[in-house]
């Protein structure tokens, strides 16, 4: 027989088969076809390579219950317990047969969904199964003869003459072993959950005949129907799927067909409609609830086993942001796209769905996709003018090729699905949270008192009254101070580039309109709510001083209109919106005309609708809530508009409006006629005068120099009580570990155990933020395989024998392979068995992305024991030294790479990347290189959010994940962060 070349000898695409909803080519079709040898011969391959030839197997149903097949000593055990069940069933009586039937079904689903989940995804992951059967010497001639002459008699016994128990590799018997353990867990679940539903049996009373005639068709029918499921799911998967054969040898590529094109994951999904009909026929509604409780089950170990283990065997990695040209579609739509558009970036690792045909075989895989996507072709029939080379290169220049990844940012930022990516600070979506408050609210709240009424309309409109002078206030001073809300949308969302950060501006000033605009009427509209509830008609408007109230009530209401009037008038709709806090570029200047010629600030006016409606409801609580809307208002133009106004006008500002020069005057005069008329008292009264006067001016004056000394050094030292309780919440956060110690040290000689960092690319121990840290180790003889090496922050551990603080994954394994994820691979105490020296890397998740200095320690056997410590580190990175564009390039050059882990394949070809010839399609050709030499991709957002944390510590500014994705580009990039630092900056 010749050396097979794959894993087969024929053709990939004869039949197929796999785990439930993902199948793979089939080793055999059980009747011959034409042109088929009939010596035709199925190939597997283990993990480390080995190719074997697949031996037949037979199905659970023929081994177990056909009397011409031998049966081994598990399936005596299966049948037992399958005949226990029987036994029981009968003998038992109907109440004690329904609780031991529960208990036993949920037992062996147990067993099934947790129990086989847990072992299959830990031979999945580390081969658990076959290392055990390795660590415990079944197998083993010399080490367990007996075992291994017991488990060959199981095994042969049950296979054909093609099987060989010495020749086929350890996968292979180890598996076959596995497979007679789950039949006896799959069928007993099967007895137990049907014992469980005829111990239930009872015909419903008050139904109709025709009702139970259709109960007993549906049931039988969803039986009929779940037969046929599990019998074509078999028929096409064979025991190589059923038996979830992948976990220990392959045996083929994907591909698609007969039950699993009906339905996703049909075997655990319509394959369960048994049960369903089952609990029809019985008419028991505790077997369905125990039905939906064990297809819940199900789905379980579909959701934590089955698909993970899809991604891990034939799951393929797309990388993110990667710019793939479309089909043309005309020179319109090429010049309609803009340079600065960005690309999808929600693909991370991708995986195919059970039931898509993206999981057959690679070849099939592009095929597939180049049908789902139509494409145009460009229209031959147009004729450009000649032109010279040089204009044919400055128009491939200036015309990008399009991508779906540009299309998609050019449409799509963010955007609310649902609940998702809500953001409060825009104006859409803090309407939407409010309406769904506001009707959740309605609709729970219960009847109430007129009283209870009243309390909740004046908690209303305070709510909104605080609401709009304070936290509108303090958001509009976090906007003079720090541009809180252009810094926001620029750091959320993206913006071309090219636009000089006028688009961050323009949207963060329209969402503030919408913001205070919706503030402003939901102010007055709880206002007026609240009066209408506390108002009543008088009974007489001649008695009394109703008539009085509603009168002056009036005219403050009008008072009120016709200052907002003025207001707008002089101010428009630039003043109207507080536009100098936002458009440093628009025309603002000062005029003291309209009723600004009078008052400095007309707005305190808006308090007379409130003081109006409290004459005319003749309320107190309107009254309180007038009292407060004064001092709320007081309070935003005391700290919010007029240190503002000072900042942006300077000397320009009026010290008096036309109104208080007014007063004034008129109070200097009656005070000389006063001294006038005075005589001799004159001097005393003028004296007496200056001194009060002198005193409320030095009280002021020394009032305001004490507060502005307070806030002056109290400013310190409040950021550094915040610094040190954000240190204090991060080393909380870090203390919350259970610290586990080992007590066989005494056995270890500590002293043997050693750490050295290595030096860095600049030969010290200065590590550029994302650059890989090795570090060699040494351990003496008999060290444990599960020891573990982490780095810390210098001084956030006191003790150097007891590590107590978490390491948020910034450890790596001794021996990578003793290691499943953050926990053993098993409990077992494992032991080299000589000294040994090697070297591990930090990398990637493991390595620390934050600046600053660090220490690596070496931990014993899984727990926190201390055997050695070196250091320190630093972790630092590279500032530009001057705010242009080539230094911020130049940074981001040492930047990207580094976050991406070097790889070539996502680096930009400007920093050292390859091109992925997968990513250059037949319209490359149209615009030269389909891939700019400064894109780069990603495989997963964490990549971004590395990035995002690298430039926020050189650059200081801030950006999520997804505006670095729509960028991916780094001429992009660093034109973003040149235009957000000078926007922030001036």
């Amino acid at each position: 027989m010749e050396t097979p070349q794959g894993l087969r000898q024929r053709k990939p695409s004869d039949s197929s088969h796999r785990v439930d909803g993902i199948h793979v080519a089939d080793d055999r079709d059980e009747k011959p076809r034409p042109n088929a040898s009939r010596d035709e011969v199925v190939w597997g391959k283990t993990p480390s390579g080995e190719v074997f030839r697949v031996p037949t197997t037979h199905d659970v149903l023929t081994a177990l219950f056909n009397p011409a097949y031998p049966k081994s000593h598990l399936d005596v055990l299966n049948l037992s317990l399958l005949g226990l069940q029987l036994v029981l069933f009968y003998f038992l009586p109907r109440s004690a047969s329904k609780v031991f039937f529960f208990f036993y079904f949920a037992f062996w689903r147990a067993a099934y969904d947790a129990g086989l989940g847990w072992v299959l995804t830990k031979q999945s992951k580390k081969k658990w199964i076959v290392r055990e059967i390795q660590r415990l010497g079944w197998l083993d001639q010399n080490r367990k003869p007996a075992m291994r002459n017991w488990i060959r008699a199981q095994l042969a016994g049950k296979m054909g003459k093609d099987y060989s128990f010495d020749e086929l590799p350890l996968e292979y018997n180890a598996w076959l072993l596995f497979r007679q353990l789950v039949d006896v867990i799959l069928l007993n679940d099967f007895l137990a959950y049907c014992m469980f539903a005829f111990s239930c049996f009872r015909v419903p009373t008050g139904l109709s005949l025709t009702v139970h005639v259709m109960r007993w068709i549906g049931g039988v029918a969803l039986i009929a129907f779940n037969l046929w499921v599990k019998t074509e799911a078999h028929g096409v998967v064979k025991d190589y799927g059923w038996y979830w054969g992948d976990v220990f040898f392959q045996r083929g590529n994907l591909v698609f067909d007969g039950v699993f094109e009906l339905a996703p994951h049909p075997m655990y999904s319509v394959g369960y409609a048994g049960y369903y009909g089952l609990s029809l026929i019985v008419g028991s509604y505790p077997v369905l609830f125990v039905s939906l409780v064990a297809h819940a089950a199900q789905f379980a170990f579909l959701v934590f086993f089955e698909n993970p283990h899809i991604e891990r065997m034939y799951g393929k990695r797309q990388p993110i942001a990667v710019r793939k040209p479309l089909p043309s579609t005309g020179p319109r739509k090429q010049n309609a796209v803009p340079p600065t558009s960005h690309e999808d970036c929600t693909d991370g690792l991708s995986t195919p769905p059970a039931t898509e045909g993206e999981t057959a075989s690679e070849t099939e895989l592009e095929t597939e996709v180049e049908t789902d996507k139509p494409t145009r072709k460009p229209n031959k029939t147009l004729h450009a003018p000649r032109v010279s080379n040089e204009s044919l290169k400055k128009t491939a220049v200036q015309q990008q090729p399009v991508s779906e990844h540009d299309l998609h940012y050019k449409y799509f930022r963010r955007d609310v699905v649902g609940l998702l990516n809500i953001d409060l600070l825009r104006s859409s979506d803090a309407m939407l949270v409010l309406l769904i408050f506001y009707i959740l609210v309605a609709s729970c709240l219960p009847i109430m008192s007129h009283r209870a009424t009243l309390a909740l309309h004046f908690a209303h409109a305070s709510t909104w009254c605080i609401f709009h002078s304070f936290g509108l206030g303090l958001l509009l001073r976090a906007q003079s101070r720090s541009k809180f809300l252009v810094r926001h949308f620029i750091k959320n969302y993206a913006y071309p580039v090219n636009d000089n950060g006028d688009g961050a501006v323009q949207e963060a000033f329209t969402n503030w309109k919408s913001l205070y605009n919706m503030s402003l009427c939901m102010t007055y509209i709880s206002l007026v709510g609240l009066a209408w509830k506390t108002y009543a008609l008088p009974g007489s408007w001649t008695e009394g001083d109703d008539l009085l109230c509603h009168t002056l009530g009036a005219l403050l209401i009008g008072l009120h209109i016709w200052a907002a009037m003025e207001s707008y008038e002089v101010l428009g709709v630039f003043g109207w919106f507080y536009g100098d806090f936002f458009a440093e570029d628009f025309p603002a200047h000062l005029e003291y005309t309209g009723i600004f010629r009078y008052l400095d600030n007309p707005e305190l006016m808006s308090g007379a609708s409130f003081l109006g409606l409290a004459l005319i409801s003749g309320s107190k609580l309107v009254g309180l809530l007038a009292v407060l809307r004064f001092f709320a208002h007081w309070w935003f133009l005391h700290n919010v508009e007029t240190p503002h106004m000072r900042k942006l006008y300077g000397d320009s500002l009026r010290k008096e409006a036309g109104f208080v020069k007014v007063i004034k005057n008129v109070a200097t005069k009656n005070a000389r006629l006063l001294e006038s008329r005075a005589g001799r008292h004159a001097p005393e009264i003028r004296r007496v005068a200056k001194e009060v006067k002198g005193t409320f001016d030095k009280v002021f004056e020394e009032t305001a120099d004490v507060v502005e000394e307070f806030l002056a050094k109290s400013k310190p030292k409040i950021s550094e009580v915040m610094q040190e309780t954000k240190v204090l919440l991060q080393q909380s956060r870090e203390r919350l570990i259970i610290t586990r110690v080992a007590n066989d040290l005494s056995s270890y000689d500590t002293a043997k155990y050693k750490l050295s960092i290595c030096p860095s690319k600049s030969g010290d121990t200065r590590f550029h933020l994302g650059e890989p840290i090795h570090v060699k180790w040494e351990a003496p003889q008999r060290h444990s395989r599960r020891d573990w090496i982490g780095i810390y922050r210098v001084g956030a551990n006191k003790s150097t024998l007891i590590t107590q603080i978490a390491t948020f994954g910034l450890w790596v394994p001794v021996h990578n392979e003793e290691w499943d994820g953050n926990a053993p691979v098993d409990n077992t105490h494992v032991t080299s068995k000589g000294p040994q020296i090697g070297t591990v890397v930090f990398q990637g998740s493991t390595l620390p992305w934050t600046i600053g200095r660090y220490e690596v320690r070496y931990h014993h056997d899984g727990k926190h024991n201390v055997l050695g410590i070196d250091g320190p580190l630093e972790v630092y990175v590279n500032k530009p030294t001057s705010l242009d564009f080539t230094s911020i390039r130049e940074s981001l050059t040492n930047i990207i790479p580094l976050c991406l882990d070097n790889d070539p394949n996502l680096i930009p070809l400007s920093c050292g990347g390859t091109r992925d010839p997968s990513t250059d399609g037949d319209e490359s050709n149209a615009f030269g290189d389909a891939r700019d030499p400064d894109d780069f991709s990603f495989w997963s957002e964490g990549q971004a959010k590395r990035i995002c944390t690298a430039i926020e510590q050189a650059f200081n500014v801030e950006y999520v994940p997804e505006v670095i994705v729509a960028d991916a580009n780094l001429t992009r990039l660093a034109n973003r962060i040149l235009v957000s630092k000078q926007l922030l900056v001036s």
